[in-house]
């Protein structure tokens, strides 16, 4: 699961800078189990930034085990599947979570 930890120190560079022009977000991921943490990407004035740990106040949170993100970032788990099976839980801005696979290449 060392895939989890690499996704979140290279996600900065995976950002496609065209699509979060004018936006103003802060994302928060909470992988849950073995190999699991607490990442959050502030995206605003056409960068973002990742910081480990609990933002306070983030747009939109998602909740997700160690072993279901590893299988969304290999592309065995799309992003909708795993939030209408209940493997991805999301509290916040919904439009924001349907940018996901485009802004930061998810599943």
């Amino acid at each position: 699961m060392a895939q989890i930890a690499e996704f979140f120190n290279s996600v900065t560079q995976k950002v496609d800078r065209d699509k979060i022009q004018g936006m103003n977000a802060v994302y928060q991921f909470n992988i849950t189990g073995d190999d699991g943490g607490s990442w959050n990407v502030n995206v605003s004035g056409g960068q973002a930034v990742m910081a480990e740990g609990t933002a306070e106040g983030p747009n939109i949170t998602l909740t997700m085990s160690a072993g279901d993100f590893g299988d969304l970032l290999s592309g065995k788990l799309s992003g909708q599947t795993a939030f209408l099976t209940g493997k991805l839980k999301i509290q916040g801005d919904m439009t924001l979570a349907m940018k996901l696979q485009s802004i930061f290449s998810l599943g």
